[in-house]
């Protein structure tokens, strides 16, 4: 018997998407069918997949109606294309209603992927949408038999909070044949990659700068805060030492992640969703080799337990953060290289992968 046809679905215009990348990926070099639907939401960059891929066009100006639009034409383009022998896949809680319905309707099996705690994140706090989401996750997520999660910590709270069971599939990156000459920089490189978001410490560390001489702070990324940081860097005469390198295409990103000294997660705690994260961006780093500055969070605190790969800041005031850089640049990458190599081989997708499969494998016999 073959095997099922898969449809992806996320919120997302899927270019720099490197999660659903790698799990659409793995599904269809593992045999599956797979069809992946996102939108045109913050643009629609041209890009190549081995599988199909369209991005439904939104007219929406506002991040709240396109919402509305999204789930409501995802529904029509998932039932034009499901049938009896589809497995339906939805990326994060705003994909999920569409996808709940259908497979309800159709009796077929979902596979929810939780990619952070949606209805708990910084940028709804304390706003009507997040009762929205909340009373959504709370009608839909109990009823998840096929779950999964980006860390232990998102598992854990759901598991609390609705009874569910998720299975956890790190974002981890795929392994690296790692044969580098580690460079020996002058200015030495900070590198800050990922979204360009609040409570993610980047204004902090921009002000760290100040008491930082022979280094330069690259961030790579984009983001609402984007504007609002670069006048940050302009105000505080910081120019010659921070530069912003936009929005990379998944292996740009990494080739400027294997020329860092120390790399950077420090997230802040901006709600539950940021509480029990384990960024993806720490896992980057860990398999270019190169250490981190890391919060004083839970899945952090559980990395640096099982592997020395850096330092974890004792606050985010910029003089802390400042501190925990200067150790890492003093120790530098070579001395941290051993841990680093034990933890690449731990925190790698080929790892994550097989418990991703066993997932599918059990909804493909639903």
């Amino acid at each position: 018997m073959g095997r099922k046809k898969i449809i992806s679905s996320a919120f997302s215009n899927l270019y720099t998407d490197q999660r659903i990348e790698k799990v659409c990926r793995t599904l269809y070099e593992n045999g599956y069918e797979i069809e992946l639907i996102g939108n045109n939401w913050n643009g629609a960059e041209k890009m190549s997949r081995p599988y199909p891929f369209s991005r439904i066009p939104l007219v929406s100006k506002s991040l709240k109606t396109a919402y509305f639009e999204f789930n409501w034409k995802l529904y029509r383009e998932l039932k034009k294309k499901a049938d009896k022998d589809t497995i339906l896949h939805a990326n994060d809680l705003d994909a999920l209603l569409p996808n709940f319905i259908l497979a309800e309707k159709l009796h077929i099996p979902l596979v929810f992927d939780s990619h952070e705690i949606f209805s708990e994140m910084p940028a709804i706090q304390g706003k009507m949408s997040q009762k929205l989401w909340r009373y959504l996750e709370k009608r839909l997520v109990p009823n998840q038999q096929f779950m999964i999660t980006a860390s232990t910590g998102y598992a854990g709270w759901f598991r609390k909070k609705y009874g569910v069971d998720p299975v956890v599939v790190q974002n981890a990156p795929r392994q690296l044949d790692f044969k580098q000459n580690i460079p020996d920089n002058h200015p030495k490189i900070i590198l800050y990659q990922g979204a360009i978001n609040p409570f993610r410490g980047i204004d902090k560390a921009i002000l760290a700068m100040k008491k930082l001489d022979g280094v330069i702070f690259k961030i790579a990324g984009d983001g609402p805060k984007k504007k609002e940081y670069e006048n940050l860097v302009l105000s505080e005469n910081l120019q010659h030492k921070v530069t912003f390198l936009g929005k990379l295409l998944p292996e740009d990103l990494q080739k400027v992640t294997l020329t860092a000294d120390c790399g950077m997660s420090i997230e802040e705690n901006g709600g539950e969703s940021y509480y029990y994260s384990l960024p993806n961006k720490i896992l980057d780093a860990v398999q270019a080799r190169v250490p981190v500055i890391l919060s004083n969070l839970p899945e952090m605190q559980n990395i640096k337990r099982q592997f020395d790969i850096g330092e974890i800041i004792s606050s985010h005031q910029p003089e802390d953060i400042a501190k925990a850089i200067e150790m890492v640049l003093n120790k530098g990458r070579l001395d941290y290289l051993p841990e680093l190599e034990k933890a690449a081989d731990l925190f790698c997708w080929e790892n994550e992968e097989v418990k991703l499969l066993e997932v599918f494998e059990k909804a493909s016999v639903f």
